[in-house]
């Protein structure tokens, strides 16, 4: 049996942490959790070091002295939820309601009501998808034609935006990166609760959290981190008192501060003390103690620092407002004069002017910010969706970024910015000539995250040794049986053969050349078209991109529709048959942009094949939309999209994926989206951009993942190895990344792409525009047989640092094969053939 008692008070211990925090040391764990005890004169002392930290992050915020409250109304879209927490109250079963969820007349009616009182924040909280516990929740919203809770939700948030000019703050517990997304655009904020990451209060019988499976703290933390990286302005927080040990409740805050640390979106962490509630199985329970809930407090603003917002609920704290602001907390959170706590409705919120008067008798000045806080409405983007300017605008602030107290909510559409185009629209020329502007973002300091945080997270893969007898099953293998090197049983060699050099190497690279040449014979083959590039506004934050700017900067531009077709007219003009676009995921662009300019080419250039929109792109749109992605690309097919680009792949590994482009689309997400596009007739390429921050177990996990995909949907055309260019790449420039790959891992990654995928993808393509031109041919003589496309214009590499230049003529890729002693000719897009 493990004991989880307490230790007993360590003053020794006690003092030790207090000296280290007052003068600015990093406290750890142990010593976090010894101030949890302090009480007494320590526990003041704990005290004048958390008000001392958290009014100079309000100095520095420019409104010193001042405590925060939103001004809100609670609706409880439901309360039905399909998971059991114990001590809960809010979360019901259906016969107990008069209906599964709130009508959308009913929410209107919360909303109105708030808004004539001068609320600014609508608050919807409700349980955890409760249609796939309860019938009556599924059945309820099949009648009115919801997909799901979350699509109801974001139903009902428009319309309180609409008709009311409410701000939605969204806390519908677990959402995925794809949910987040589609909530993004009709609320300013979301939230949820991590409340602890003791796993064992989840997993073991009779914890709190047991039977839940929205709690499991592997889980929340992913909502955290997915929440950064979509860019929500999010608050979460910790329960304490629910029976989690010192060190376990410590814990909890060092990963908020870990997941603040690297994606700067969490806009608020509250510190709540669990109360007991009758007909709960915690009702027994006693209360987390004030000084308990204190001490914790400004443990977490010791912890967190001066920038984070620290809140606890006014309404659960005994009228102990004086020791709540020692404790070094800024904000009281939501309070409501027109709707009760439906989370805990037997603790009525406070009179404002109560809380005005008690904020005031400790020396502080309480102000009326809006659901989202001030630095987030000041920043604007990439925190708040364009189609929320206009509400947030209308309640904020400007200077400030706090609310306009005496201004009312009115209903306001909901709708997509006007399109501005222009900027540097000439940068596919002007890149060879005058360059980029810069090296780098005026906003790299912090638009990436905390580069020490990414630092950290960088996996180490054991150096790999190469054994001669795992080398030479390597490479007995790729000559008889080469897809075999992708089973985990031959992982051994498969890492032998991608760290081979010398001899080695060299026999691997003949092999390779022996496979492609069995595949597709030794035509070199190559598609004549041009790259248009519509937009590079992007604030996703991939750490490894120079493309993407802000839409103030000098490098920024935005094409229109007409501009694309002209440019793709262009291209047919000077003998293209294919153009391929891709672009920034740019904010203000409408969703319906996507498929106007498939129809502008088809209409321009009827014949001209349209390879258009990475997943990543494919994926927000979607989400944005709020439709499928099934339904999205059907409407791409329907408008005359021919293929996509299997870009926005970098690795198909997540632990090194979030470390090089922080926001971008999961794994999982890439792997939706391309499966996807092929069972609808939408067949894709595939890419591996490597030589950054990872290392070739993670290349044998990606390749893995390609050839999982096309074994069940014969969807790749091709694959593509893309070097990383790391010149002005964010990722390098911080110190972090690799200066891109060693000529050895470039012919080694290129030979292994023909030998793993061997019998699945045929074609295997070298990029001139990383490699240059001798090293394409090289790379022609280790199984190769495709040089990409003459692209007529290519911004993104040469943003990056490339120098080999925008285009290539059909003579200039000809001679590229001759140099690698073979013939070559012009294919289609999917690999047909072009008469002469």
């Amino acid at each position: 049996m493990v004991d989880r008692s307490e230790p007993a008070l360590n003053e020794a211990g006690v003092r030790r942490a207090l000296h280290r925090a007052a003068t600015g040391r990093a406290i750890d764990v142990g010593e976090a959790s010894a101030l949890l005890t302090a009480r007494g004169a320590a526990l003041e002392q704990l005290f004048d070091i958390a008000g001392a930290i958290r009014d100079a992050g309000l100095r520095d915020a420019g409104r010193p002295g001042v405590v925060t409250y939103s001004k809100k109304v609670f609706i409880p879209l439901t309360r039905l939820c399909r998971d059991r927490c114990h001590y809960c109250t809010f979360a019901t079963v259906p016969h107990r309601l008069p209906a599964a969820f709130l009508d959308r007349d009913e929410v209107l009616a919360i909303a109105r009501a708030g808004a004539a009182q001068g609320c600014k924040e609508a608050l919807f909280t409700l349980g955890d998808r409760p249609e796939e516990r309860w019938p009556a929740a599924r059945r309820w919203l099949d009648e009115r034609g919801y997909e799901s809770t979350l699509d109801y939700l974001r139903a009902c948030a428009v319309a309180v935006l609409e008709e009311t000019g409410l701000l939605p703050h969204l806390n519908p517990g677990v959402l995925s990166w794809s949910e987040l997304h589609r909530l993004k655009p009709v609320a300013p904020s979301m939230g949820m609760m991590l409340e602890t990451t003791a796993t064992r209060l989840w997993s073991e019988p009779g914890g709190p959290h047991y039977g839940s499976p929205d709690k499991e703290p592997a889980v929340r933390l992913r909502v955290l981190d997915d929440a950064g990286r979509v860019g929500v302005p999010f608050t979460t927080g910790i329960l304490i008192g629910i029976g989690e040990t010192h060190a376990e409740r410590v814990d909890a805050i060092f990963a908020i501060r870990r997941a603040m640390r690297e994606y700067g979106h969490l806009q608020e962490v509250i510190v709540q003390n669990f109360r007991a509630k009758p007909d709960t199985a915690m009702r027994g329970m006693p209360d987390a103690e004030l000084h308990d809930l204190a001490a914790t407090v400004a443990v977490a603003r010791v912890l967190l620092g001066p920038k984070a917002r620290i809140q606890a609920p006014p309404n659960l704290i005994a009228g102990e407002y004086d020791l709540l602001l020692r404790a070094g907390i800024d904000d009281w959170g939501g309070v409501s004069p027109v709707t009760p706590d439906h989370v805990n409705p037997e603790r009525p919120w406070p009179q404002l002017d109560e809380l005005a008067a008690r904020t005031a008798a400790a020396g502080f000045t309480l102000r009326e910010r809006l659901t989202i806080y001030p630095e987030y409405v000041r920043a604007g983007e990439p925190w708040l969706d364009p189609r929320l300017l206009p509400h947030v605008g209308a309640l904020a602030d400007p200077e400030t970024g706090l609310a306009v107290e005496a201004a009312r909510p009115v209903g306001r559409p909901w709708q997509e910015p006007d399109e501005t185009y222009g900027g540097r629209t000439d940068l596919h020329v002007t890149i060879d000539t005058t360059g980029r502007t810069k090296d780098r973002r005026g906003d790299f300091d912090h638009v990436y995250g905390d580069w020490s945080e990414v630092a950290g997270k960088i996996g180490r893969q054991a150096s790999v040794g190469i054994g001669d007898a795992d080398l030479r099953a390597g490479l007995r293998l790729a000559a008889e049986d080469p897809s075999a090197l992708l089973e985990p049983r031959h992982a051994d060699a498969a890492l032998a053969l991608f760290a081979a050099d010398g001899a080695a190497l060299d026999e691997l690279c003949r092999t390779a050349d022996e496979l492609r040449r069995d595949a597709v014979g030794d035509d070199v083959t190559y598609v004549v078209n041009r790259n248009i590039n519509f937009s590079n506004v992007c604030y996703v934050g991939c750490r490894f991109c120079a493309f993407a700017q802000r839409e103030r900067d000098a490098d920024a531009y935005r094409l229109s529709v007409e501009q694309v077709a002209d440019r793709a007219e262009e291209a047919w003009a000077a003998g293209a048959g294919e153009v391929c676009i891709q672009g920034g995921i740019d904010p203000k662009l409408p969703v319906t942009v996507y498929a106007e300019l498939i129809r502008a080419i088809k209409t321009r250039v009827p014949q001209m094949h349209v390879h258009a929109f990475s997943p990543m792109e494919i994926a927000t749109a979607a989400a944005k939309a709020g439709v499928s992605v099934r339904e999205w690309l059907t409407g791409l097919r329907d408008a005359g999209l021919d293929t996509i680009p299997g870009t926005a792949a970098e690795i198909l590994d997540d632990e090194v994926r979030w470390v090089l482009t922080k926001g971008k689309l999961p794994t999982a997400a890439w792997v939706e989206v391309v499966s996807t596009a092929h069972e609808l007739g939408i067949r894709s390429s595939s890419t591996m951009m490597y030589g950054h921050v990872d290392h070739p177990g993670q290349w044998l996990a990606h390749f893995r993942v390609l050839a999982g995909v096309q074994d069940r949907t014969g969807g790749f055309t091709e694959f593509v190895a893309l070097p990383f260019v790391h010149t002005n790449a964010p990722i390098y420039l911080a110190g972090i990344a690799r200066p891109g790959p060693t000529w050895r891992e470039n012919r080694a990654v290129h030979a292994m792409a023909r030998v793993l995928l061997h019998g699945r993808i045929d074609n295997i393509q070298c990029s001139w525009v990383k490699l240059g031109d001798e090293g394409t041919a090289e790379m022609l003589r280790s199984g190769c047989n495709d040089l990409g496309g003459t692209l007529m214009e290519e911004t993104i590499s040469r943003m990056a640092g490339s120098d080999n230049g925008s285009a290539r003529t059909e003579e200039q890729l000809r001679a590229i094969a001759a140099a690698a002693g073979r013939p070559a000719r012009r294919r289609t897009t999917a690999y047909g053939h072009v008469a002469a």
